[in-house]
Parts: structure tokens; C-alpha cells; sequence
């Protein structure tokens, strides 16, 4: 095992009220105090009852997306946890993820998976 996944994320135009939207869906708690993430203006959390976690990242631009149409697709991202994050980019890259932010001294990188999806991975 390299990673485990850690939340998924959801770009949204204001992440604070998608946030309380997926809270009173789900029956989690909205921006709950946890040392793995730092909320603000551009990124909330919802921990669910279950223990899953997702998180909603604001995008400026943002395009919501038109099921099924392949113009206007999904967007989300996977945050994986990695407790070594140099070995796990190593092993990434060579099961084939592109390296599309790999900032030295930074607690995560950001790869594309062999379709072009992209994925976190941050340092634990």
C-alpha cells in the first residue's frame, strides 16, 4: 500500500455552504477541528458519522459540471495520505501519475492519474 485515501474533494464556487449542505445531507460536522486540515475562505470539511471526510475547495472559475456531457465533466479530486511523501512520489510516478505540482518543502504534490484525473498526495 502507497497511500490511504484521506478525503475527497469537491471544487464548488463557495465551499462554507456546500459544506452545510453535505452536513445536513449526510448528518456530519461542518469544519470539526482536525490537525490535518486548516479551514478558511477556500476550504471546508465535513466529517461524517461514518468517519469519511469530504472536502469542498473553492474554485474561482468554477463550471458545474452537466451529467452526462463530456464538455462540462465531474470534478473532484482524491487527497491520499502518504507517510513518506518523496518514496510515494517515486512510486506514483512510476506506476505512470504525471507530475503536475511537485513544490519541494511543501506538505503535498499533485500528480494526474494515467486518465488525466487529477490527486493529491500529502504528507502524514
Amino acid at each position: 500500500m502507497i497511500a490511504r485515501l484521506q478525503c475527497t474533494v469537491l471544487d464548488c464556487p463557495n465551499p462554507l455552504e456546500l459544506a452545510h449542505f453535505y452536513a445536513a445531507l449526510t448528518g456530519g460536522a461542518v469544519n470539526r477541528p482536525d490537525p490535518q486540515w486548516s479551514v478558511d475562505d477556500d476550504w471546508s470539511t465535513v466529517h461524517t458519522p461514518d468517519g469519511q471526510v469530504l472536502a469542498f475547495q473553492r474554485a474561482t472559475d468554477f463550471r458545474p459540471p452537466h451529467w452526462p456531457d463530456p464538455q462540462s465533466p465531474q470534478q473532484f479530486h482524491l487527497d491520499l495520505a502518504v507517510p513518506d511523501l518523496a518514496a510515494a512520489h517515486a512510486e506514483v510516478v512510476a506506476l505512470g501519475a504525471e507530475v503536475l505540482d511537485h513544490a519541494p518543502g511543501r506538505g503535498f504534490h499533485v500528480y494526474a492519474d494515467p486518465a488525466g484525473h487529477s490527486f493529491c498526495l500529502v504528507g502524514h
